[in-house]
């Protein structure tokens, strides 16, 4: 089993409060996840299946994905290494492995196992698992190292490590609009430098540097340019309401008269992006790699 705990990592009583705080999080944002699952699913395929073609699940192994969520980019491994083998769903969030197991009813797997877990602090024994995947999650961990290596520990030898993390948000502007309008609004302030957030490991060198200082072999990594697709604004708006919890709790404490605006202003924003026919397409950059144990 692990013998690294997560309070163990960087930042002590920072990174205690920041993980209860992502906890609480992500156990409230799980029904707008599963609400938007659909749309989720759709715009992150390419990622998934990069992911996939990196580890290349083979019959009889067993994967492990960390961070799951509603567990997309895992099913896809489950029926590559079924009948035999297996996959681990994990997510810290109860609430979001509800989904996944929801999810994997609908897709009709029987070789899922679904278990809490923090990244941190993986409790699984040494050399378990013959892939990790990690689908937009590292960035949001108070110590990516320490969960690098504990992914690095868990792993068979020649097993594989593939992970997404969002590129900066420049060339995210699906995040980055929204952002800019509540900051200038007021409504939230800029993350300090060096937290965790969704553009915190938004450099290529510095992913190849952790996967490496982990202690991963033929390190790889890539951009991925995505889009982001909705048939209206008010599509887009309802599924950043649902998704971006941040997004949620600052708009709909305002009063209506300001929400309105709020909406408007963000229309205006996206115009660019925005099709005669009403419809959007916005563009998104992930990067994403690859590791050898």
């Amino acid at each position: 089993m692990s013998t690294v705990q997560p309070e163990e990592g960087r930042g002590g009583d920072a990174a205690r409060e920041h993980r209860d705080a992502s906890l609480t999080h992500w156990e409230e944002a799980a029904s707008g996840w599963v609400a938007r699952q659909a749309t989720l699913r759709e715009l992150s395929a390419p990622v998934s299946h990069w992911m996939i073609d990196a580890v290349d699940p083979q019959p009889g192994q067993r994967v492990l994905e960390l961070a799951a969520g509603l567990g997309e980019t895992g099913f896809l491994a489950a029926e590559m290494v079924a009948p035999v083998g297996g996959l681990i769903t994990s997510d810290q969030a109860d609430a979001m492995l509800d989904g996944a197991r929801k999810r994997a009813g609908e897709l009709g797997l029987t070789n899922v196992e679904f278990q809490v877990l923090n990244a941190e602090w993986i409790d699984l024994p040494v050399a378990s698992v013959d892939a990790v995947l990690c689908r937009w999650g590292y960035m949001l961990m108070a110590d990516p190292l320490t969960a690098l290596l504990e992914a690095r520990r868990v792993l068979r030898p020649e097993g594989h490590v593939a992970l997404a993390v969002w590129d900066a948000i420049e060339h995210n502007p699906w995040a980055l609009l929204p952002a800019t309008e509540l900051l200038e609004r007021g409504l939230i302030q800029p993350p300090p430098e060096g937290t965790p957030g969704p553009f915190a490991l938004s450099e290529k060198q510095r992913v190849r540097d952790l996967l490496e200082r982990a202690g991963f072999d033929e390190v790889w990594v890539e951009r991925l340019d995505l889009l982001q697709r909705a048939p209206s604004f008010d599509e887009f708006w309802e599924t950043t309401l649902d998704i971006a919890r941040s997004f949620h709790d600052a708009v709909l404490a305002r009063p209506e008269s300001e929400i309105r605006a709020i909406r408007a202003s963000l229309a205006a924003r996206f115009e660019p992006y925005t099709a005669a026919d009403g419809s959007l397409e916005i563009p998104m950059r992930t990067l994403v790699g690859v590791g050898t144990a």
